[in-house]
């Protein structure tokens, strides 16, 4: 059935995040070849503003919420939520890229250009209502993601990390698009609502056709989200590519590909959840075990964190297998609280590497503590919280997953997930240990003093930390409210 789609102010206001990050995106593009490059720290102010004035946005829609573009678009609290977390994200990602940037000589507007295209696709995917829109949002993120990666042209690392997320991105795109491609051919609608109506309705199509168009689907959301056996990509983008590049997309794409994959299976397929529950089950298990296993045998920090983000990505999955209410609000708690620690952890390596990033080891974080005292105060936060130490975000994180597996009988997962744990727990605490016990490295002498941008990179995500960890009820209730939305 067709759809009509007009345009009114109502419509222009619910895209609002959207309109903003696009036009200031398109701006600094027209800016980067006008300015010179003393001036080149106004491409990150006006990268913050634009995200500031995104999130601003958002709220202001979320005070009219409802559809949009002719029901294209929801405009809700699950997607406002998401689309505030993208582009706090965002801000999180430029302000240790000043020093970064400066500091390789790559101080262009191209590069937060493609960080406004990124979040703007990521955004969209929050709030689609529609497979062909998640479709096009996923694309914008995966194109401008996909640049990102080999950002450093010159940097053979970051040519092949962009490589390989590009062909491998494509391939499980594909899979994504011919999941979609059959349940309209099994349905006749790619509208949510109605795909859920339709499998649930006394014309219902074949569960076949249902379940093989759900898996293709699992299978290209698996990968954006880099959850096992999809996996297979993510550490070697994340060593190869920029440090703010990789923290940027172990949260940011991330947060949207999940948004995602509970719109989609607690909305379109929940009606045969059943069927795709024990594949779920099968591939959190997975993503914790590769994950943690594989980031235990690491010498290089930041396929360590890649490995982590791999089995972080299982304990999400784990909400998602309960198929509740309360495990779609854990979830959305938990990736809040993740992208807090991962982008301040990364932030540390991104300010400790140096020129060239030649100090990625774990023992380059030898004796930081003696060196830098706030900056190893600041990353053993992180770790804590990673690790999921009470008083952290992390620790409620997993503490809201696990009861919400609990309450769906998930026993052997819950049992299978804090065994996982307690093996995470040693990759961070060597990380502590290196800092705190060891003499100071070379990487810890050459570390420069910390710079207005990154101290507010590495403060922010702590603070958020924290706030998570000791007033959780803040975002839980909002969570648990906006969660109903998929319903």
């Amino acid at each position: 059935m067709p759809v009509s789609i007009g345009f009114s102010s109502t419509d222009a206001i619910r895209f609002l995040p959207e309109i903003i990050l696009s036009v200031c995106a398109t701006l600094l593009m027209v800016l980067d070849p006008v300015l010179s490059k003393r001036w080149s720290n106004a491409f990150g102010h006006i990268s913050i503003l634009a995200l500031v004035g995104g999130i601003a946005g958002a709220v202001y829609a979320y005070s009219d919420p409802g559809p949009a573009f002719g029901g294209l678009l929801m405009v809700d609290g699950f997607a406002t939520f998401f689309r505030v977390l993208v582009m706090g994200v965002g801000i999180l990602t430029v302000l240790p890229s000043y020093g970064f940037l400066r500091r390789e000589g790559a101080e262009t507007g191209e590069f937060h250009a493609l960080l406004l295209f990124s979040i703007a696709g990521q955004c969209i995917m929050a709030s689609a209502n529609e497979l062909i829109v998640i479709f096009i949002g996923l694309e914008i993120s995966s194109i401008a993601s996909y640049v990102l990666a080999g950002y450093l042209r010159d940097d053979k690392r970051a040519n092949e990390a962009a490589l390989k997320y590009f062909l491998l991105g494509s391939f499980a795109t594909a899979f994504f698009l011919y999941g979609v491609a059959l349940i309209y051919g099994a349905t006749g609608t790619v509208d949510l609502g109605q795909v859920r109506a339709m499998i649930s309705g006394p014309n219902a199509p074949s569960p076949v056709f249902a379940g093989v168009a759900a898996a293709l689907m699992f299978v290209g959301l698996a990968f954006k989200v880099s959850a096992a056996p999809f996996q297979i990509w993510a550490p070697d983008v994340y060593q190869g590519a920029p440090t703010p590049v990789a923290a940027f997309l172990s949260a940011g794409p991330k947060a949207a590909a999940f948004a995602v994959f509970l719109r989609i299976f607690m909305t379109a397929f929940e009606p045969i959840g059943s069927g795709w529950e024990p594949l779920v089950w099968m591939c959190a298990l997975l993503s914790m075990t590769i994950g943690n296993f594989a980031a235990l045998r690491q010498s290089n920090i930041k396929r360590l964190l890649a490995y982590s983000s791999i089995a972080h990505a299982g304990y999400v999955l784990v909400a998602l297998t309960a198929r509740s209410d309360i495990g779609t609000a854990a979830a959305m708690f938990y990736l809040a609280g993740y992208a807090f620690m991962n982008i301040g952890a990364f932030a540390v390596v991104s300010h400790l590497s140096g020129k060239g990033e030649r100090y990625q080891s774990v023992d380059d974080f030898s004796g930081l503590a003696v060196k830098q005292p706030f900056t190893a105060a600041m990353l053993t936060i992180f770790l804590l919280s990673l690790i999921g130490v009470p008083l952290t975000g992390g620790f409620f994180g997993k503490f809201y997953i696990f009861k919400a597996a609990l309450e769906s009988h998930l026993v052997w997962l819950t049992v299978l997930g804090l065994l996982n744990s307690a093996v995470a727990a040693y990759y961070y605490l060597r990380i502590l240990v290196v800092m705190y016990m060891n003499e100071p490295s070379e990487a810890a002498e050459k570390a420069e003093p910390l710079s207005a941008g990154m101290s507010a990179a590495l403060i922010l995500p702590a603070a958020g930390t924290l706030v998570l960890g000791i007033f959780p009820s803040w975002v839980l209730d909002f969570a648990g409210r906006s969660s109903s939305f998929l319903r």
